[in-house]
């Protein structure tokens, strides 16, 4: 989706901000007008968020809805409901997995193909994988991690970091020497490099 934004923004970098921020927010362009589901965003709020002027954003819209291929797609984004940050508040853990790499699918399948050895039921998943390489996968999972399953998961090619956020009240369960960690509430970093 961002591919899109890059090529057709490239010259008009302020556009460009906007339309990063519709995506990223799921804000559809129809009629003139932005919506966020079916709510009507005011122009004010958009170009606040995006850092630049109401012009820019009309602009933006006005040249969302004269390219057709644009127009094909702003009309059609939606927002979504992400579960990551309110996943440990329900008693649920989030895996986050960054890898570098062209083998986005190949770090996924076998991701997946150890969880499911566990039997972890998933709640969730997102993949982003961006132009610059900093590719990542959230995983919201119900169960506890097994530290078995973080250790394979490490090994696999092209992982560099793994962040759990997890719930776990007793943190002795989770901490080892090698972790970095990081609370909010509480989350688990292994850094992948720190450990070659």
């Amino acid at each position: 989706m961002l591919l899109i934004v890059e090529e057709y923004f490239k010259n008009y970098p302020a556009r460009k901000k906007v339309a990063e921020l519709l995506v990223n927010y799921g804000i559809s362009v129809k009629n003139s007008k932005l919506y966020l589901g079916n709510i009507e965003m005011p122009i004010n709020a958009i170009a606040h968020a995006a850092g630049v002027n109401r012009k820019i954003v009309y602009h933006t819209i006005e040249y969302i809805e004269s390219t057709y291929e644009l127009k094909s797609v702003f009309e059609r984004i939606r927002p979504h409901s992400i579960l990551t940050e309110i996943a440990p508040i329900l008693g649920w853990e989030v895996l986050e997995i960054y890898f570098s790499g062209k083998n986005f699918g190949c770090t996924v399948e076998k991701v997946f193909h150890l969880l499911s050895e566990k039997s972890c039921e998933v709640r969730q998943i997102i993949g982003e994988r961006w132009i610059n390489g900093n590719n990542k996968i959230s995983i919201v999972i119900d169960v506890p991690v097994d530290m078995e399953i973080i250790s394979k998961i490490k090994k696999i090619e092209g992982v560099e970091s793994i962040v759990i956020h997890t719930s776990e009240l007793d943190k002795k369960k989770i901490v080892c020497n090698y972790c970095r960690v990081r609370y909010c509430p509480r989350k688990v970093g292994f850094d992948v490099k720190d450990r070659r």
